[in-house]
């Protein structure tokens, strides 16, 4: 009887477990990759105006990119009321009990649906957090793709949380959208090289909640890792909890009201040739209250080949990575790899010499 109850599968439920001081050891981070109080350290990012001077934009996302990848911005035109309705229906799904979320429960392989941890993909150094996540296409095909998804998969009474959120993420779209117009004027290719490949994107739309935890200092709400993704526009809440390894250590950037943290993935990594780097990042948890956030992944239509423009590529700059699709890449850290630092490196190498993905994940686990 003993074995059998060992063998029972861990549970992450935030209701029970925030308020434990014994928690599971699989939630507990090694020594040398916990988090220290000395990383509040604020990161300077600019604080861009997206309504102003159009040359002071493109300097100013530009030094970003060539940095550390990572800014904000301001006057976006995403309404305030849409965004503050979107972290309500946030809260309303997270504060139900859990059996009713896993409703939406999470499959494996797969990129969406709802996660309570990782507790069932990895087995230690797991993320303090609850997830739910959803495809988003801008395809004219499509239009109806997230309210299909939550009543298909929670019922007609989450229909409002699927019209909140397909609007959110039309405009998530388009804010996406013209900054792709932007960083491909400061690499030097054009407005509409960038914008042009994502026009139709496939892209994924994530709710996180972070439950208070009686450990934050030997736990992590997201482990260090690079977004696989192309572009992250992460709307935080008032707590804070982001913090990005920037200047040899971890440095915090702090929420601003009705401002967006933007910041660059593998895929848009290999897109420039290397030009502008994807940046390691985590994110912290407290005792006290819960943090919340809304992140938007832009990404390439499933089979399209994520390649750079022959303006980024010649003798001193060779391709820094093969060609790949955005599938095989979404398929590599959903089934072969646990994201980190070193993805983009990594599936590189896997394409160009096969290297079994049975090995990949075992040395990152």
């Amino acid at each position: 009887m003993v074995e059998a109850a060992q063998q029972q599968p861990l549970v992450f439920d935030a209701a029970r477990l925030s308020g434990q001081a014994d928690i599971p050891q699989q939630f507990l981070w090694p020594a040398d990759e916990s988090p220290t109080p000395d990383a509040v350290e604020e990161l300077p990012v600019p604080l861009i105006d997206l309504s102003g001077d159009p040359a002071e934009v493109l300097r100013q996302v530009g030094e970003a990119c060539e940095l550390h990848g990572f800014f904000q911005v301001v006057n976006h035109g995403i309404d305030a009321a849409l965004l503050a309705e979107a972290h309500r229906c946030m809260d309303a799904f997270f504060t139900q009990p859990l059996p009713e979320k896993q409703r939406a429960q999470r499959r494996p392989g797969e990129s969406c649906g709802y996660a309570s941890s990782f507790t069932g993909r990895f087995a230690s150094k797991l993320p303090w957090k609850e997830t739910l996540s959803f495809r988003y296409s801008a395809s004219p095909s499509s239009p109806d793709l997230v309210v299909d998804y939550f009543v298909s998969n929670l019922g007609e009474d989450y229909r409002r949380h699927g019209e909140v959120y397909g609007r959110y993420c039309s405009e998530m779209s388009r804010l996406s959208l013209e900054m792709m117009e932007v960083l491909g004027e400061s690499l030097g290719v054009g407005r509409d090289h960038f914008r042009r490949f994502f026009e139709h994107n496939d892209s994924i739309m994530r709710l996180n909640y972070y439950p208070p935890c009686q450990r934050p200092f030997e736990t992590l709400g997201t482990g260090p890792h690079c977004d696989p993704t192309s572009l992250t526009i992460l709307h935080q809440d008032d707590v804070g909890g982001l913090q990005v390894f920037a200047g040899g250590r971890w440095r915090s950037i702090r929420p601003h009201a009705g401002a967006f943290v933007v910041n660059i993935g593998d895929t848009f990594t290999a897109l420039s040739n290397g030009r502008y780097r994807s940046c390691l990042h985590r994110a912290v948890v407290n005792s006290r209250v819960p943090r919340r956030s809304l992140a938007f992944f832009l990404c390439p239509e499933m089979d399209k080949v994520v390649r750079p423009p022959g303006e980024l590529v010649d003798d001193r700059n060779p391709r820094a990575y093969p060609d790949f699709t955005w599938r095989t890449l979404l398929d590599f850290t959903q089934r072969h790899y646990r994201a980190d630092m070193r993805t983009l490196e990594v599936f590189s190498n896997w394409l160009r010499h096969g290297q079994a993905p049975e090995a990949l994940l075992s040395s990152s686990s």
